[in-house]
């Protein structure tokens, strides 16, 4: 249930305001709240106020001006830009562009729901400039978007596009290029960052060609196209990334970098081929949005702490370990920028180069020309480094050069694939590397995951079972956590945002000896649990549970599948 006990929260304005007009019945907003979400959403869905109502006191109590339903524009406004299927799921419908871009001005949007903030900014973001809204009913707003936008040129791009044969290459470089393909690719990347996706995912099916979004580590489906669109988009988005057209039957890699809305953003774009056409898998690098250092990640003190420690010291190994996105790479690089790069010279070694970091040197592996990691890491040497980074230890060469590389005074930070982080010592074994070495060189471990974290508009108090608590390893006193709803401000998902949950292995003395000895990962871990310090992954995640920030079942999903 949510309290409202600031007469400064727009939410109690609006509340007041209905309460002032005479609109809330005795009771309506206890209903509203038994029911979940978002007290003025639920009060219009349970029909207890109109939408009319609704809209009036929006206006009056943020003091936006209420739109009339019959002064709209004759024609769309930003149809080119605007993505159809944002603005209905949001209730938004464009009024004025505004001017030209960077002259200041504001692009007027109808809205439905004013206090959604993230859905505003999304506006901002397609428009190219700051928003003012205002307000009109969301049945007038989806009507106006019927009515101005399906038959609009944009909206029926798709129709424009001919079915063309997949293995006609230079009539598909040409499609590639022509104004419906440029911009039905333009409006799907368009979408993908409005809704904060990390990936965009382009499937071609025998019926149909499907693009999904990877939010906070879940895949959603973002839209279903026709399938005579998928050579036109695919080769669009191959175009981009410099990749050959000609060429079906082998994956690619490419790169697209490009400046939107003044941020600069590149694309990882990596395509393999499937018996329905080629699937396209696009990583969103927002250089925005990458500039945290350690203390911004939110990580324990537990486990901050002691890594800070280590990346101060001038030589030894330092891992970071997690599954494939966990941020594993996130975290080293928000190491790396907390170090003094003008007193230390820092190389890296990476595939790919995810993101620029200002006076470090990064290379790019490429193994077609014989540039691996062990063959750069062997050139690194003789550069007189302080700190290098190895993007990941895939193999035992790779992984003998590094260990050989911290034993001559130099500091090593790398990535593992890795369940947890005294599952590293057994991993590291199994590569060939020497106990002795692996005991006299590896200073500390991390193996971190990511998890949604709570919508703040949404979560509820849910009372657990002394059997549920138990089962968990909680207190059966402490059987109240928060579950997950859903909103508008989250999508429905009832998810918003994601935090990592963390676990550090210190290399003690008694570590140290367990790894000269051979141990289990078992015995490890016990030690550093015992004699370290260690708070494991699992009891990292159950914190952040009773700190109220996630569910039980995010941490399940992703510790309890290991």
């Amino acid at each position: 249930m949510q309290r409202h006990d600031h007469q400064d929260d727009p939410l109690t304005r609006v509340l007041s305001a209905l309460a002032a007009q005479g609109q809330l019945a005795n009771g309506a907003v206890a209903r509203a709240q038994a029911a979940g979400g978002r007290v003025d959403r639920r009060l219009v869905d349970l029909g207890l106020v109109s939408e009319e109502h609704m809209a009036g006191a929006y206006a009056q109590a943020l003091g936006l001006a209420l739109w009339p339903a019959d002064h709209l524009p004759e024609a769309p406004v930003m149809v080119e830009t605007a993505n159809l299927s944002f603005l209905k799921t949001k209730l938004m419908l464009p009024l004025t562009a505004g001017g030209t871009p960077g002259d200041g001005t504001q692009a007027v949007f109808a809205v439905a729901d004013p206090l959604d903030t993230q859905a505003l900014k999304a506006a901002a973001f397609l428009a190219g400039r700051p928003v003012r809204p205002v307000v009109m009913t969301g049945t007038a707003i989806a009507a106006a978007l019927d009515r101005l936008y399906e038959a609009a040129p944009a909206a029926a791009n798709q129709d424009e596009i001919p079915d063309l044969l997949e293995g006609d290459a230079e009539r598909l470089r040409d499609l590639a290029s022509e104004g419906p393909v440029v911009r039905l690719v333009g409006n799907a990347i368009q979408a993908a960052l409005a809704a904060g996706a990390t990936d965009i995912h382009v499937e071609p099916m025998a019926d149909r060609l499907v693009v999904r979004h990877r939010v906070d580590g879940i895949l959603r489906e973002a839209e279903v196209l026709p399938r005579r669109v998928a050579a036109g988009f695919i080769t669009r988005v191959k175009v981009m990334a410099g990749l050959d057209i000609g060429e079906r039957r082998l994956p690619q890699d490419g790169r697209i970098r490009q400046t939107l809305q003044g941020r600069e953003i590149d694309f990882r774009v990596s395509t393999t081929p499937t018996v329905h056409g080629e699937d396209v898998v696009m990583r969103i690098l927002d250089q925005q949005t990458a500039g945290g250092r350690l203390d911004s990640l939110g990580l324990p003190a537990w486990v901050a702490d002691p890594l800070a420690a280590e990346l101060d010291r001038p030589h030894g190994i330092v891992l970071v370990t997690g599954p494939t996105g966990s941020g594993k790479t996130t975290t080293l690089y928000a190491g790396l920028r907390g170090m003094d790069a003008a007193r230390r010279k820092i190389l890296t070694v990476e595939d790919p180069v995810e993101y620029l970091l200002d006076g470090i040197n990064q290379t790019q592996v490429k193994p077609g020309i014989g540039l691996t990691f062990a063959h750069a890491l062997r050139s690194f040497l003789r550069q007189d480094p302080d700190v290098i980074l190895v993007g990941e230890m895939r193999d035992g060469e790779t992984t003998k050069v590094a260990v050989q590389a911290a034993l001559t005074g130099h500091l090593v930070l790398s990535t593992l694939h890795t369940n947890d982080a005294a599952g590293a010592v057994p991993r590291l074994m199994d590569m060939g590397v020497d106990l002795y070495l692996l005991a006299s060189t590896l200073n500390g471990v991390l193996a971190q995951r990511l998890v949604r974290t709570l919508c703040p508009h949404c979560r509820q108090p849910h009372a657990l079972s002394a059997e549920a608590a138990a089962a968990l390893g909680l207190p059966a006193r402490l059987t109240t956590v928060y579950r997950a709803v859903g909103c508008p401000a989250c999508n429905g998902t009832g998810y918003r945002g994601r935090c990592a949950i963390a676990e550090w292995l210190p290399i003690n003395d008694q570590v140290r000896a367990l790894i000269r000895q051979g141990a289990s990962s078992a015995e490890i871990e016990a030690a550093a649990v015992a004699t370290g310090g260690m708070v494991p992954l699992y009891q990292d995640g159950l914190q952040r549970v009773l700190d109220g920030v996630t569910t039980p079942e995010e941490i399940l999903r992703v510790t309890k599948a290991d």
